[in-house]
Protein backbone atom coordinates (compact mmCIF):
# COMPACT_ATOMS: atom_id res chain seq x y z
CA UNK A 1 0.00 0.00 0.00
CA UNK A 2 1.25 3.56 -0.78
CA UNK A 3 0.73 5.96 1.59
CA UNK A 4 0.86 9.93 2.16
CA UNK A 5 4.05 11.59 1.61
CA UNK A 6 4.42 14.73 4.14
CA UNK A 7 6.91 17.16 3.09
CA UNK A 8 8.12 19.50 5.90
CA UNK A 9 9.70 23.10 4.87
CA UNK A 10 12.47 24.74 6.53
CA UNK A 11 12.58 23.89 10.39
CA UNK A 12 15.65 26.26 11.33
CA UNK A 13 15.78 25.18 14.96
CA UNK A 14 12.02 25.60 15.84
CA UNK A 15 11.47 22.51 17.70
CA UNK A 16 8.28 22.82 19.49
CA UNK A 17 6.49 23.94 15.98
CA UNK A 18 7.93 20.58 14.45
CA UNK A 19 6.73 18.27 16.94
CA UNK A 20 3.58 19.72 17.12
CA UNK A 21 3.57 19.65 13.38
CA UNK A 22 4.36 16.05 13.50
CA UNK A 23 2.12 14.97 16.19
CA UNK A 24 -0.87 16.66 13.86
CA UNK A 25 0.25 15.20 10.61
CA UNK A 26 -0.46 11.56 12.27
CA UNK A 27 1.77 10.02 10.26
CA UNK A 28 1.03 6.05 9.51
CA UNK A 29 3.42 3.67 9.01
CA UNK A 30 3.30 3.88 5.18
CA UNK A 31 3.88 6.87 4.87
CA UNK A 32 7.03 9.32 4.62
CA UNK A 33 8.26 12.20 5.92
CA UNK A 34 10.69 14.18 4.33
CA UNK A 35 12.62 17.58 5.51
CA UNK A 36 13.16 20.05 3.01
CA UNK A 37 16.64 21.37 4.28
CA UNK A 38 17.97 23.92 6.75
CA UNK A 39 16.41 21.39 9.66
CA UNK A 40 19.65 23.90 11.54
CA UNK A 41 20.15 27.34 12.55
CA UNK A 42 18.96 30.29 12.93
CA UNK A 43 16.24 29.12 15.49
CA UNK A 44 16.91 28.66 19.16
CA UNK A 45 17.12 25.23 19.25
CA UNK A 46 18.98 23.65 16.69
CA UNK A 47 20.71 20.51 18.84
CA UNK A 48 16.91 19.83 19.92
CA UNK A 49 16.02 19.35 16.36
CA UNK A 50 18.91 17.57 15.62
CA UNK A 51 18.39 14.89 18.43
CA UNK A 52 14.46 15.06 17.80
CA UNK A 53 14.62 14.18 14.29
CA UNK A 54 17.46 10.99 15.01
CA UNK A 55 15.87 9.53 17.31
CA UNK A 56 12.41 9.71 14.72
CA UNK A 57 14.21 8.09 12.29
CA UNK A 58 14.88 4.80 13.96
CA UNK A 59 12.07 4.88 16.50
CA UNK A 60 9.07 5.86 14.08
CA UNK A 61 7.31 3.17 12.09
CA UNK A 62 6.79 5.60 8.83
CA UNK A 63 10.12 6.48 6.68
CA UNK A 64 12.19 9.36 7.39
CA UNK A 65 14.43 11.03 4.84
CA UNK A 66 16.18 14.74 5.16
CA UNK A 67 16.85 16.58 2.57
CA UNK A 68 20.56 18.54 2.52
CA UNK A 69 19.74 22.18 2.81
CA UNK A 70 22.87 24.69 2.38
CA UNK A 71 23.35 24.79 6.06
CA UNK A 72 23.74 21.31 6.30
CA UNK A 73 25.79 21.67 3.69
CA UNK A 74 27.80 24.59 5.46
CA UNK A 75 28.33 22.77 8.81
CA UNK A 76 29.43 20.18 7.11
CA UNK A 77 32.55 21.93 5.35
CA UNK A 78 32.85 23.31 8.38
CA UNK A 79 33.66 20.26 10.11
CA UNK A 80 35.88 18.97 7.36
CA UNK A 81 37.34 21.65 7.23
CA UNK A 82 38.51 21.75 10.90
CA UNK A 83 40.06 18.22 10.56
CA UNK A 84 41.81 19.82 6.83
CA UNK A 85 42.08 23.38 6.68
CA UNK A 86 42.12 24.72 10.10
CA UNK A 87 42.87 28.26 8.84
CA UNK A 88 39.31 28.20 6.44
CA UNK A 89 37.35 26.79 9.09
CA UNK A 90 38.38 29.49 11.46
CA UNK A 91 37.28 31.98 8.81
CA UNK A 92 33.91 30.48 8.16
CA UNK A 93 33.58 30.53 12.85
CA UNK A 94 34.88 34.36 12.68
CA UNK A 95 31.80 35.09 10.01
CA UNK A 96 29.33 32.18 11.53
CA UNK A 97 29.74 31.75 15.27
CA UNK A 98 26.71 29.49 15.34
CA UNK A 99 28.51 26.79 13.72
CA UNK A 100 31.30 26.29 16.64
CA UNK A 101 28.32 26.65 19.01
CA UNK A 102 26.42 23.95 17.16
CA UNK A 103 29.57 21.91 17.12
CA UNK A 104 30.39 22.13 20.90
CA UNK A 105 26.75 21.22 21.34
CA UNK A 106 27.20 18.30 19.10
CA UNK A 107 29.87 17.12 20.77
CA UNK A 108 28.62 17.68 24.53
CA UNK A 109 25.81 15.16 23.37
CA UNK A 110 28.25 12.36 21.82
CA UNK A 111 26.20 13.31 18.59
CA UNK A 112 27.78 13.21 14.96
CA UNK A 113 26.42 15.44 12.62
CA UNK A 114 23.18 14.58 10.88
CA UNK A 115 25.71 11.63 8.88
CA UNK A 116 22.22 9.88 6.87
CA UNK A 117 20.80 12.80 4.69
CA UNK A 118 20.27 13.06 0.91
CA UNK A 119 20.82 15.61 -1.48
CA UNK A 120 17.36 15.34 -3.51
CA UNK A 121 14.84 12.83 -3.00
CA UNK A 122 12.57 11.50 -5.62
CA UNK A 123 9.34 10.46 -5.46
CA UNK A 124 7.78 8.50 -8.47
CA UNK A 125 4.23 7.88 -7.49
CA UNK A 126 3.94 11.46 -6.66
CA UNK A 127 5.70 12.69 -9.76
CA UNK A 128 7.80 15.14 -7.09
CA UNK A 129 11.85 16.24 -6.84
CA UNK A 130 12.56 17.26 -3.45
CA UNK A 131 15.53 19.77 -2.92
CA UNK A 132 16.22 22.40 -0.83
CA UNK A 133 17.05 25.72 -2.91
CA UNK A 134 16.06 24.94 -6.80
CA UNK A 135 17.08 24.63 -10.29
CA UNK A 136 19.42 26.35 -12.34
CA UNK A 137 18.19 27.14 -15.47
CA UNK A 138 21.60 26.07 -17.34
CA UNK A 139 20.86 22.38 -15.86
CA UNK A 140 19.84 20.07 -18.63
CA UNK A 141 20.11 17.07 -16.36
CA UNK A 142 19.90 15.51 -13.21
CA UNK A 143 21.21 12.51 -11.36
CA UNK A 144 18.86 9.67 -11.48
CA UNK A 145 20.13 8.44 -7.83
CA UNK A 146 21.61 9.68 -4.88
CA UNK A 147 24.41 7.71 -5.36
CA UNK A 148 24.86 9.25 -8.17
CA UNK A 149 24.78 12.93 -7.00
CA UNK A 150 27.00 12.02 -3.76
CA UNK A 151 29.52 10.37 -6.37
CA UNK A 152 30.05 13.86 -8.37
CA UNK A 153 33.03 15.48 -7.63
CA UNK A 154 35.43 18.78 -8.88
CA UNK A 155 33.53 20.78 -11.15
CA UNK A 156 30.56 19.04 -11.89
CA UNK A 157 29.87 18.57 -7.56
CA UNK A 158 29.93 21.90 -7.82
CA UNK A 159 27.68 22.70 -10.40
CA UNK A 160 25.07 20.51 -8.69
CA UNK A 161 25.51 21.88 -5.01
CA UNK A 162 23.78 24.63 -6.86
CA UNK A 163 20.26 23.14 -6.13
CA UNK A 164 20.86 23.81 -2.31
CA UNK A 165 21.11 27.68 -2.54
CA UNK A 166 19.29 28.71 -6.22
CA UNK A 167 17.07 31.80 -5.85
CA UNK A 168 17.43 33.71 -8.80
CA UNK A 169 18.65 33.22 -12.43
CA UNK A 170 19.89 35.33 -15.00
CA UNK A 171 17.35 36.19 -17.11
CA UNK A 172 19.30 35.78 -20.18
CA UNK A 173 21.15 32.60 -19.58
CA UNK A 174 19.39 31.29 -16.65
CA UNK A 175 22.79 30.84 -15.03
CA UNK A 176 22.70 30.75 -10.83
CA UNK A 177 23.47 34.34 -9.24
CA UNK A 178 24.38 34.58 -5.85
CA UNK A 179 22.41 35.91 -3.00
CA UNK A 180 21.84 39.59 -3.68
CA UNK A 181 23.72 39.87 -7.19
CA UNK A 182 20.21 39.60 -9.57
CA UNK A 183 18.70 42.98 -10.88
CA UNK A 184 14.96 43.51 -11.31
CA UNK A 185 14.66 41.61 -14.23
CA UNK A 186 16.40 38.12 -12.91
CA UNK A 187 13.53 36.03 -11.76
CA UNK A 188 12.64 33.40 -9.25
CA UNK A 189 14.01 30.02 -10.38
CA UNK A 190 10.80 28.69 -10.16
CA UNK A 191 9.03 31.49 -12.18
CA UNK A 192 10.93 30.13 -15.40
CA UNK A 193 11.39 26.55 -14.63
CA UNK A 194 9.91 24.71 -17.22
CA UNK A 195 9.30 21.06 -15.12
CA UNK A 196 11.81 19.08 -16.79
CA UNK A 197 12.88 16.96 -13.85
CA UNK A 198 9.16 16.69 -12.60
CA UNK A 199 7.52 19.29 -10.22
CA UNK A 200 9.34 20.48 -7.67
CA UNK A 201 9.07 21.02 -4.25
CA UNK A 202 11.71 23.25 -2.41
CA UNK A 203 12.39 25.67 0.57
CA UNK A 204 15.10 28.16 1.25
CA UNK A 205 12.98 30.80 0.10
CA UNK A 206 10.55 31.94 2.89
CA UNK A 207 7.15 33.01 1.44
CA UNK A 208 5.64 34.81 5.14
CA UNK A 209 2.29 34.29 4.28
CA UNK A 210 1.78 31.43 2.45
CA UNK A 211 3.23 28.52 0.53
CA UNK A 212 3.66 29.74 -3.24
CA UNK A 213 2.64 27.73 -6.00
CA UNK A 214 4.18 28.14 -9.09
CA UNK A 215 3.33 26.23 -12.54
CA UNK A 216 6.07 23.21 -12.06
CA UNK A 217 6.93 24.01 -8.26
CA UNK A 218 5.59 24.78 -4.40
CA UNK A 219 7.85 26.77 -2.28
CA UNK A 220 6.86 25.40 1.64
CA UNK A 221 9.21 27.53 3.80
CA UNK A 222 7.10 29.94 5.11
CA UNK A 223 9.41 31.53 7.44
CA UNK A 224 9.02 29.45 11.00
CA UNK A 225 12.17 31.19 12.12
CA UNK A 226 10.73 34.47 11.02
CA UNK A 227 7.48 34.49 12.85
CA UNK A 228 5.38 32.76 10.13
CA UNK A 229 4.85 28.81 9.72
CA UNK A 230 6.62 26.03 9.84
CA UNK A 231 4.56 24.39 6.92
CA UNK A 232 3.82 20.38 5.71
CA UNK A 233 2.54 19.61 2.18
CA UNK A 234 0.60 16.62 1.92
CA UNK A 235 0.44 14.41 -1.02
CA UNK A 236 -1.92 11.26 -1.06
CA UNK A 237 -2.83 9.78 -4.33
CA UNK A 238 -5.82 10.19 -5.44
CA UNK A 239 -6.71 13.35 -3.11
CA UNK A 240 -5.75 16.65 -3.75
CA UNK A 241 -2.71 18.21 -1.70
CA UNK A 242 -2.61 20.01 1.33
CA UNK A 243 -0.69 22.10 3.51
CA UNK A 244 -1.02 22.19 7.46
CA UNK A 245 0.65 24.92 9.15
CA UNK A 246 1.73 25.57 12.77
CA UNK A 247 2.63 29.37 13.69
CA UNK A 248 5.83 29.51 14.98
CA UNK A 249 4.56 32.11 17.69
CA UNK A 250 1.04 30.90 18.58
CA UNK A 251 1.84 27.43 17.92
CA UNK A 252 -1.91 27.34 16.43
CA UNK A 253 -2.39 24.62 13.59
CA UNK A 254 -4.24 26.02 10.28
CA UNK A 255 -5.10 24.10 7.33
CA UNK A 256 -4.91 25.88 4.23
CA UNK A 257 -6.99 25.62 1.16
CA UNK A 258 -5.98 22.59 -0.84
CA UNK A 259 -4.01 23.51 -4.04
CA UNK A 260 -4.01 21.51 -7.69
CA UNK A 261 -2.35 18.45 -8.17
CA UNK A 262 1.41 18.83 -9.60
CA UNK A 263 0.90 18.18 -13.11
CA UNK A 264 1.84 14.71 -14.15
Amino acid sequence: MVGKLHIIGDVHGMLDPLQELVKILDIQPSDRLVFVGDVIDKGPDSIGVIKYVEELRPNASFEVVLVDGNHEDRMRRYLRNLKLRPRVAAEQAARAPELERLREQLASEGMEFLGWSVPFYRCNTHNVLVVHGGIPGTMQDFPVSVEEASALTGREAKRFEKVYRTRFIDAVSGEFLALGDHGPGDPFWAEAYDGRFGHVVFGHQPFLNRPAQFPYATGIDTGAVHGGGLTALTLDSGMPPTFTSIRSELFTPYVLDPVPHPPN
